[in-house]
């Protein structure tokens, strides 16, 4: 059993070299180093489309802003911390932080820009069957840490399950912390195959589903059987961020980059395009 575990941990490792490996590739063509070049990696959707709207305003400014997309949450954290990236930005500051922690980097949190709700789809579950029964589900969530623990209290406040009256959302949980999960089995698998997972399972199944990945698969958040309290502490907790590797806070370009995206501009582009799927989490 160790041996079999041990391969699996050589061909996950393996598989993200490959992976950070193709990227770097890809940043070939745009130097970090350049002082009027501002490289930042970003999942496809709502990021790269946010970056995307600001080149114009950078452009002004003497700065070519170039957006390199991932589809993964490890390779944009290990290519900024290898120096092939200004910036990033698709993460949270609890996922950065629980990043840091397990693979010993510096990567820092520059700007709050905006939030995803966390949301609940179905595969052919109605509302008034999802309203009904919060027994006896198959769940999907996302299995890194901090978007687990984000999904364990969504489906608390769901109703489909009970958590320790000491649960801490700055903490995170396992599958194993449920206190009670009401005849339900929950799957934790990779966050971006949650959407993927769900469309290939039974009818009836549920899964709590990441903003961005939601949006990437077509979903859209207007039919969503629940949704994150965007009122409460996750809109802020959970706010996507503009990371940097540590010393890098203060340079030029970081600080155009920053202020290109806390403008009306942005606000605009984002309430247009997304209609709640994102929110704004600064104000002017």
């Amino acid at each position: 059993m160790k041996k079999r575990k041990l391969i699996a941990v050589i061909i996950c490792v393996a598989l993200v070299a490959l992976t950070l490996s193709l990227a770097l590739t890809a940043c070939n063509n745009a130097d970090p180093k350049d002082p009027h070049t501002i490289v930042v990696g970003a999942s496809a959707s709502p990021h790269a489309e946010i970056l995307n709207a600001i080149k114009g305003k950078l452009k002004e400014q003497g700065y070519n802003l170039v957006v390199k997309v991932f589809d993964d949450y490890l390779t944009p954290n290990a290519a900024l911390d290898e120096g092939l990236l200004n910036a990033n930005y698709f993460q949270h500051t609890p996922y950065l932080n629980t990043y840091n922690s397990q693979y010993e980097t510096d990567l820092i949190a520059v700007a709050k820009i905006h939030y995803e709700p966390f949301a609940v789809y179905g595969k052919n579950v109605s509302e008034q069957s999802y309203s009904d029964q919060k027994t006896g589900r198959d769940i999907l969530i996302p299995n890194d840490g901090s978007n687990l623990t984000r999904a364990l209290f969504v489906l608390r406040d769901e109703g489909f399950i009970t958590l320790p009256a000491n649960a801490d959302p700055n903490v995170n949980l396992t599958v194993q912390d449920i206190e009670a999960a009401k005849g339900n089995a929950i799957h934790a698998v990779e966050a971006n195959l949650v959407a993927l997972t769900l469309e290939e399972s039974d009818n009836g199944t549920i899964a709590v589903i990441n903003g961005n990945y939601a949006i990437q698969a077509g979903l859209d958040i207007k039919n969503a059987l629940g949704v994150e309290n965007a009122q409460g502490e996750a809109a802020q907790l959970y706010a996507n961020v503009i990371a940097v590797k540590h010393g890098h806070e203060n340079d030029e370009k970081i600080i155009a980059l920053v202020n290109a995206l806390k403008s009306q501009e942005v606000i605009d582009f984002i309430n247009e395009n997304y209609e709640g799927a994102v929110v704004p989490s600064f104000v002017l």
